[in-house]
C-alpha cells in the first residue's frame, strides 16, 4: 500500500510492506524504489506512520543523497562479471588503442584489463595502459574517448592545457564526453 509522508516543504510517497521474516520496523531508501517501510506482520498502518514520522529527517537526508546519482547509470560488477568479460574487454581494448594510435603514434607498452572501483582506465609511467573491465558496456563514442584519453597520457602525463589539446585533436567534444563518462558511475585518471 502507498502512502504520504507530509513535510514542511514536500509531500514524500512511501509505500507499506509487510513481511511475516521482519522482526522489526524498517525504513529503506533507494534510487529506484525510494521510500520503502517493511513491517513485521501484526503490525498496523498506524505504527508505521508514527514511526515513519519520527524518522523524516533521516528519510529526507537520504533522499538527498540519491539525489546525487539521478541520471547515473551503474553496472553489475564483482568478481564474477570480471572473470567473464575481461578477455572481451581486453579484446575490445587493443583494437581501440591500435585504430586511435594510428593518428597519435605513442609509444606504449602493455595493455591490461583490472576489476577497477574508482576509474574507467589508468595510464603508468612506464607506458603500461589499463582499462576497467566494464568498458563493454560503455556506448562506443565513450570507449572510443576514453582510449584517446590514456593515450594521451603517454604524451603528457597530466591534465594540462597541452593534455586536452592533444585529446581534442581527435575528440573537438571532449568535455561534453567527459561529462557523459561522469554519469556512468566510475572515474578515470
Amino acid at each position: 500500500m502507498s502512502e504520504l509522508l507530509k513535510t514542511k516543504n514536500q509531500i514524500i510517497p512511501y509505500k507499506v510492506r509487510v513481511s511475516a521474516r521482519a522482526r522489526r520496523m524498517r525504513i529503506s531508501v533507494g534510487c529506484e524504489a525510494g521510500v520503502v517501510v517493511t513491517l513485521p506482520w501484526g503490525f498496523n498502518e498506524l505504527a508505521a506512520k508514527e514511526f515513519v514520522s519520527k524518522k523524516t529527517q533521516w528519510i529526507l537526508k537520504s533522499l538527498q543523497y540519491f539525489e546525487h546519482f539521478k541520471g547515473r547509470v551503474f553496472f553489475k560488477s564483482g568478481k564474477r562479471e570480471y572473470v567473464k568479460n575481461k578477455v572481451q574487454a581486453l579484446e575490445l581494448a587493443k583494437r581501440k588503442i591500435l585504430q586511435w594510435n594510428a593518428i597519435y603514434g605513442f609509444a606504449y607498452n602493455r595493455v591490461g584489463v583490472k576489476n577497477q572501483k574508482t576509474r574507467w582506465g589508468s595510464c603508468s609511467k612506464k607506458g603500461n595502459l589499463n582499462f576497467n573491465y566494464k568498458i563493454i558496456r560503455l556506448p562506443e563514442y565513450l570507449t572510443d574517448y576514453l582510449v584517446v584519453h590514456e593515450l594521451c597520457h603517454l604524451k603528457e602525463f597530466n591534465h594540462s592545457g597541452k593534455f586536452w589539446e592533444l585529446v581534442g585533436q581527435t575528440m573537438p567534444n571532449y568535455k561534453k564526453l567527459r561529462r557523459q563518462l561522469h554519469r556512468f558511475g566510475v572515474g578515470f585518471s
